[in-house]
């Protein structure tokens, strides 16, 4: 017995040694022996072993990122003997795997096996059109900040914290084009109205269009003339409006200015009229003097507006009408007319005529009239050698009233009279008096000319 008493410590110390061991992450307990079993190639001899005397009884826990809290029924000084039981726990950023807690049994293993893992999330996916960067990868309490490519805006969270329970905070973010493209318009521009027009054709390039995020850009519109058009006077303002594959917008404008360079408003002469083409004192305009019937002009006929903004010439006078009856022919003498004023011839036997008399007062009556359609009569009266020919207070020779008649074909045995246009054409004839009114509609109708048409509207009757 005594030899028994002395062998036991000898073979407890060669137990310790086979089964020291440390725990390690990953996998538990590691044994130098590779193993937590006991391999003895003898029993003991009897008797049997004291546990109560055997103070580490399993192999000693070590947790690798953790810790064992043991209580031993023999007091805190034995960590491994004989119903040893720990508590196992890991530290921040670990998860234990195996039991929480194990106990030391007889058969000097602990009940169960355990070790520390470390904490990891998911790889996060990619994002389209962005990207992320980590704190410390997929670790736990790592954190991954997102960002968007140029042009891209962030929707949703920001960044992602790996937890504790191994998911990542929040949920994940897209990549949105919510950028309008960048525009920009030519500059605004002025312009002079071509010369006899009141308009200006300008061209421009069209607007610079950028998109900041894909570079590309769905449509370009235009609202507004298309570039090469006619202007006319004043401001204009041309708008693009460009769109992009996520229909952002994005406009911008310029104004065109057309400037009509002007002379200052012509005046017409007294007794006289201006007929100007284009807008009647813009650059280029050609302005004519005209003057009313029995009235002549005196100085030039055309005056020119220039890009100087002054009027080419200076104005003209409208002098009352010379009539020359000392002239050798009928001819010359109706040559003085000539597109200046209508005649009108009246034939009769001698001055006491009823019809006459009738005709000659009531034209009298409608001088304005007459005067207002550039009408001048002409009396032809009597027989030779007392025969009498005037134009107003002109007396005719009596070759010229002879030469008259001949040419107008006018007898002197009765009443008659012609009416000619300013080209001296005989346009009607009359056996009896006509009257005033009768006179002016024919006139009206068929012998005036479109300038003294559009005169006579926009003036109207002053004789009325």
């Amino acid at each position: 017995p005594r030899m028994a008493q002395e062998a036991a410590p000898v073979l407890l110390v060669v137990l310790a040694r086979l089964v020291s061991s440390t725990w390690h992450e990953g996998s538990g307990y590691y044994l130098e022996s590779h193993t937590n079993e006991v391999y003895a190639e003898e029993h003991p001899p009897e008797p049997a072993l004291d546990y109560r005397r055997v103070p580490q009884w399993c192999a000693t826990l070590n947790i690798h990122r953790g810790e064992a809290t043991c209580y031993s029924p023999r007091g805190s000084s034995y960590r491994s003997s004989l119903g040893t039981r720990c508590e196992l726990s890991c530290t921040r950023g670990y998860r234990l795997v195996g039991p929480s807690a194990v106990q030391c049994l007889p058969n000097r293993h602990w009940s169960g096996m355990a070790y520390c893992r470390q904490i990891r999330c998911h790889v996060l996916p990619a994002v389209l059109r962005g990207s992320y960067v980590c704190s410390a990868g997929v670790q736990m309490d790592s954190r991954c900040d997102y960002t968007c490519l140029p042009g891209y805006q962030l929707e949703g969270d920001r960044s992602r914290i790996c937890m504790e329970d191994g998911r990542w905070s929040g949920s994940e973010p897209i990549c949105v084009d919510m950028e309008p493209p960048k525009i920009r318009c030519p500059d605004s521009r002025e312009r002079i109205a071509e010369p006899g027009k009141l308009t200006a054709t300008v061209y421009w390039d069209p607007p610079r269009v950028r998109d900041s995020a894909d570079g590309v850009i769905k449509r370009v519109m235009l609202r507004g003339p298309e570039p090469g058009s006619e202007f006319p006077e004043g401001e204009h303002v041309i708008r693009y409006t460009a769109h992009d594959q996520a229909y952002n917008r994005a406009s911008c404008k310029f104004s065109i200015r057309v400037q009509v360079r002007r002379c200052p408003v012509l005046k017409p002469p007294q007794n006289g009229y201006i007929s100007c083409t284009s807008d009647g004192n813009n650059y280029g305009a050609t302005c004519e003097y005209l003057c009313d019937g029995g009235y002549e002009r005196q100085g030039t006929s055309l005056r020119v507006c220039q890009s100087t903004q002054q009027w080419t010439g200076s104005q003209p006078l409208c002098a009352p009408m010379q009539i020359n009856t000392d002239v050798n022919s009928a001819a010359s003498l109706l040559d003085q007319f000539h597109e200046k004023r209508r005649l009108f011839v009246i034939s009769a036997p001698d001055p006491s005529n009823r019809y006459y008399k009738m005709q000659i007062s009531m034209l009298q009556q409608a001088a304005c009239g007459l005067d207002l359609r550039h009408v001048t009569t002409v009396e032809l009266v009597g027989q030779p050698p007392h025969e009498v020919g005037r134009i107003r207070e002109h007396r005719l020779s009596l070759g010229i009233i002879e030469e008259l008649r001949r040419f107008l074909h006018l007898t002197r045995s009765h009443f008659n009279a012609v009416l000619l246009d300013k080209a001296g054409t005989d346009r009607e004839r009359y056996i009896s008096p006509v009257s005033p009114d009768e006179l002016f509609v024919f006139i009206d109708t068929f012998l005036l000319s479109e300038r003294e048409a559009a005169r006579r509207a926009q003036s109207g009757d002053p004789c009325e």
